[in-house]
């Protein structure tokens, strides 16, 4: 059986970590990082030994704690070999006006590369994404449960990567946490500019609306980072529970 639990209640359960200063952005990010190799790693498997001189990894970035943990996550990565022993070529697109600052300072540093404009040039982002092994959605997370819908820079970038990501050989989309424009919540769909994930990394709990459809076709294979919220939500009944065996 999986649990599915609401923004909310992922927060209450963050939040006495957070207090006491538990590390839960570095162990998402470091949990990303190691899920995007593994995916990585399955997309070499399917090439039948077609080896780029590099593999690219094209990160769509927002401006909240979601962007932070794939800025972190494409630090940890950066200047590493991925299959068969080929560089990793990070490229981040911002989707908004600025980015998480530290993750930004951590992915300069590390020598992550950033496309010029902030937000990116949409066709700059498709370019990107057509020779890109892996296309990481890190525009909205939860906090975007209010309103989760894609608009202005954000929606116009996913617009652009769309047709890209769904052509033949096109690149694998994962997703952080939850896909771009769906509700965390109850897995609406308010507007159709949403990447389809083959892979959602969530963190400490899946959220409901990757288990609910709509929402529930766009998330892909769901992968659960532990990052220490289990004691948390051990009492807390969750928001809706889905057979695996019905998955």
């Amino acid at each position: 059986m999986m649990n599915g639990y609401t923004a909310d209640q992922v927060r209450a359960a963050e939040a006495p970590l957070l207090a006491a200063g538990e590390p839960l952005m570095a162990r998402a990010a470091h949990g990303l990082a190691e899920e995007l190799r593994a995916v990585l790693v399955e997309r070499a498997a399917e090439l039948d030994g077609t080896v780029p001189d590099a593999w690219r990894i094209l990160l769509l970035v927002g401006s909240g704690d979601n962007g932070g943990d794939a800025l972190f996550a494409a630090a940890e990565l950066a200047g590493s070999e991925g299959p068969e022993g080929v560089p990793l070529d990070l490229v981040v697109a911002r989707t908004g006006d600025h980015a998480h600052e530290a993750g930004y300072a951590a992915a300069v540093e590390a020598g992550v590369r950033f496309l010029v404009n902030s937000p990116a040039e949409p066709d700059d982002a498709a370019d990107e994404a057509k020779g890109a092994a892996l296309v990481v959605d890190a525009v909205f997370g939860i906090g975007a449960s209010r309103n989760p819908s894609l608009r202005g820079a954000p929606k116009a970038i996913v617009e652009a990567v769309l047709p890209i990501v769904q052509s033949a050989g096109g690149p694998t989309v994962v997703a952080v946490d939850v896909p771009s424009g769906i509700d965390p919540d109850e897995g609406s769909v308010p507007e159709g500019a949403v990447l389809p994930a083959e892979v959602t990394v969530t963190f400490g709990a899946v959220k409901a609306g990757l288990l609910i459809p709509p929402g529930s076709a766009y998330a892909g294979d769901v992968r659960l980072i532990d990052i220490g919220l289990g004691p948390q939500l051990a009492g807390v009944t969750p928001f809706t529970m889905l057979d695996q065996a019905d998955a």
